[in-house]
């Protein structure tokens, strides 16, 4: 009788230990009814031609892969509409050569998006807020080819924060 009352506070303990979980998916307050969202292709306000479609695309792959709401096709489908602007592509120089301080070997490249989130049935913009993913490449022969390398990797990182915000809260 005694083994069990030693037994007693620890059963207590791993019982109510689980009393707060969830399983699946929890949302921030804001997308409080929000199940599925539509991603339009993104507007561009930057000097990068043709990356509205890349981008779009990535924060698409992206939600998917979170699994917290479902990518539907067309805005009057979904509960809530994503809208994109890329405002800034940038590069600038990270690392010079030790003997040349003017020539440049590495260059971090910086994606700068703003975005909102609108419920569709009221229209009502529930979030916004911009973003930002960089990633760092090193020039060879053709500084060109590095950025446009690079320019995937960039658009990743924000669509991670992105979406990070929208499952998880701004």
């Amino acid at each position: 009788m005694k083994k069990i009352a030693y037994l007693f506070p620890f059963l207590l303990l791993f019982l109510g230990s689980c009393a707060g979980y969830h399983i699946g998916p929890i949302q921030p307050k804001f997308m409080a009814g929000i199940k599925t969202i539509a991603v339009p292709v993104f507007k561009n306000d930057s000097l990068k031609p043709r990356i509205e479609v890349l981008t779009a695309d990535t924060v698409i792959r992206q939600i998917q892969e979170d699994g917290t709401y479902r990518i539907v096709g067309t805005p009057e489908e979904a509960d809530a509409v994503l809208n994109g602007t890329i405002t800034e592509v940038n590069r600038s120089p990270m690392r010079s050569l030790s003997k040349n301080t003017l020539a440049t070997t590495e260059f971090t490249l910086t994606v700068r998006l703003k975005c909102s989130i609108t419920r569709r049935d009221t229209g009502e913009v529930i979030e916004k807020g911009t973003v930002e993913g960089q990633t760092t490449y090193y020039i060879g022969n053709d500084m060109n080819e590095g950025e446009r390398q690079a320019l995937p990797l960039a658009v990743k990182d924000a669509a991670v924060r992105l979406v990070g915000q929208i499952s998880e809260g701004w």
